[in-house]
């Protein structure tokens, strides 16, 4: 599932600006270095890591959307 969220995370650069898609990008990549971290440890929350990876997604496009909309 991170896997796949990283397709998101790139192509995010399509639709955002810059300022926002590195942090969004550096996000991901520490969400990986926990998921590796965590792949012994605590195998069974690696499936929430992704899932957070995905909600951050969604939260970060839907507010800049309504942030972008709010401003015009």
């Amino acid at each position: 599932m991170l896997a796949a969220a990283l397709f998101l995370y790139g192509w995010s650069v399509a639709v955002l600006p810059w300022y926002v898609s590195v942090p969004l990008v550096l996000f991901w990549l520490f969400l990986l270095l926990v998921s590796l971290a965590w792949w012994s440890l605590h195998p069974d929350r690696l499936p929430w890591v992704a899932a957070i990876a995905y909600v951050v997604w969604f939260a970060v496009l839907l507010g800049g959307g309504i942030a972008f909309d709010w401003l015009d």
